[in-house]
């Protein structure tokens, strides 16, 4: 018996096909019209609307700090490539960055980005190119110290090839981890997309000589047909 994201019947007479339908106009790409389709009729999408998210990715991050709990009230915040800030929104209230919840530790979260992001209360935004010689100490001066989680939700831009895009993502995956070496505190937490594809061997070993523990996760929000996952590092070893 179908049902929606909801859990409501859609089956029995009566019932309509409320899927919103595409139609590939003059100069847009039949891939372009796709993507659209699916923007308009994914769940995520709506909610994150509904809700006040910058984006659908919001739920990915609020899913993982559900289930790894790394965001806690008083936690220093990095987030790399932050744009177009739905992460940092997540983490605001859980790392108590406004003060709100009284008797709690204030958190301090970071956001870094290649492009201009506007401005959201409780995160400090700064444009950054993460990978500059002296990103590690600007970062660790906006914080205060150091981070207690470093968060990325970066993609390299799509070349069209699959492969090529999963040796570019992991490149940049290992070179956002080299920055947490740098600005993690002992303890610390490293969250990171990736894509499956083969090549990502190399970037767990690497964790796995640093972290307590690495973890491998798709949250549910993630779609389904993506070769995203999102690996979750956890104690920081310095």
């Amino acid at each position: 018996m179908a049902k929606t994201p909801d859990g409501k019947n859609t089956s029995g007479r009566g019932q309509r096909d409320l899927t919103v339908k595409v139609k590939t106009a003059r100069g847009r790409r039949s891939s372009s019209t796709r993507w659209l389709q699916r923007q308009l009729n994914d769940p995520y999408v709506k909610r994150a609307q509904a809700e006040g998210y910058r984006g659908r990715a919001a739920f990915k991050i609020m899913e993982l700090d559900d289930k790894f709990r790394f965001l806690v009230p008083g936690a220093r915040v990095l987030d790399l490539g932050c744009a177009p800030g739905g992460w940092c929104q997540v983490a605001v209230p859980r790392v108590n960055a406004l003060g709100e919840k009284q008797g709690k530790a204030i958190g301090r979260i970071v956001g870094v980005d290649l492009q201009e992001v506007e401005p959201l209360a409780g995160c400090e935004i700064h444009q950054l190119d993460f990978m500059s010689d002296d990103a590690d100490q600007q970062v660790k001066a906006w914080l205060g110290g150091k981070a207690d989680v470093v968060m990325s939700d970066m993609a390299a831009a799509s070349s069209g090839h699959k492969q090529t895009d999963h040796l570019r993502i992991i490149a940049l995956c290992e070179a956002a981890a080299h920055l947490a070496f740098d600005v993690l505190e002992v303890g610390g937490t490293f969250v990171s997309k990736v894509l499956a594809g083969g090549a990502e061997g190399e970037l767990q070993k690497l964790l796995k000589q640093r972290f307590d523990k690495v973890a491998n996760v798709k949250p549910p929000s993630s779609r389904a047909d993506s070769s995203e996952k999102f690996v979750v590092a956890t104690g920081f070893r310095g």
